[in-house]
């Protein structure tokens, strides 16, 4: 890994900061999927979207969903193009035409091929997440946000990215990094 892609953080997850001024983003959880000098991409991983699985979405998008589809919530991953979807699953699967590497052992694909994946179970990925909708930020704009201390940042689990604990996902993704939530301040400041 050269020092220049060091300074991305792709695959680390965002922790929003108290106060963030954006209630779509207040206590957000996003894993940074993309990142560089151009953008930043990232899905939020503790929004879900109250009332619909998996399943109940495979159903609407035309795709038979089988008896042991997965019946986990879809995800609010963002206010970008929310009705463009992902799905975020571990490397076992999906690697292709429409897949991206995130890390080592996780991928993100939003290809039409990854929903017949998902509806069959043999050939389902270990663990998955699907999102529609993105976060996205232009060239900088990230970095500046970080700067501002609008975004603390802590490396990425399973259980973070992939368990329906949503409630928690956040004040978790803070103890990874030893921060308690009532320590935070709501304020923005420098030290």
């Amino acid at each position: 890994m050269s020092a220049d892609s060091r300074a991305y953080l792709t695959g680390r997850l965002l922790v929003a900061m108290p106060g963030i001024g954006d209630p779509r983003f207040e206590r957000a959880v996003i894993l940074l999927c993309e990142h560089d000098q151009g953008h930043a991409m990232g899905l939020t991983v503790n929004r879900p979207v109250e009332g619909l699985t998996i399943s109940d979405l495979l159903t609407r998008l035309g795709v038979e969903p089988g008896p042991d589809a997965p019946d986990d919530l879809v995800l609010m991953g963002g206010p970008v193009e929310p009705e463009r979807g992902f799905v975020l699953h571990t490397r076992d699967q999906g690697v292709g035409p429409g897949s991206v590497q995130v890390t080592d052992g996780l991928m993100l694909t939003a290809s039409r091929e990854i929903l017949r994946v998902l509806a069959t179970p043999e050939a389902r990925p270990r663990r998955s997440a699907m999102a529609v909708g993105y976060a996205g930020w232009d060239a900088g704009q990230l970095e500046r946000e970080i700067k501002d201390n609008i975004w603390l940042t802590c490396e990425a689990d399973e259980g973070l990215l992939f368990d329906d604990d949503h409630a928690h996902k956040w004040s978790r993704a803070l103890a990874k990094i030893g921060v308690s939530p009532e320590n935070l301040s709501a304020q923005p400041g420098r030290a």
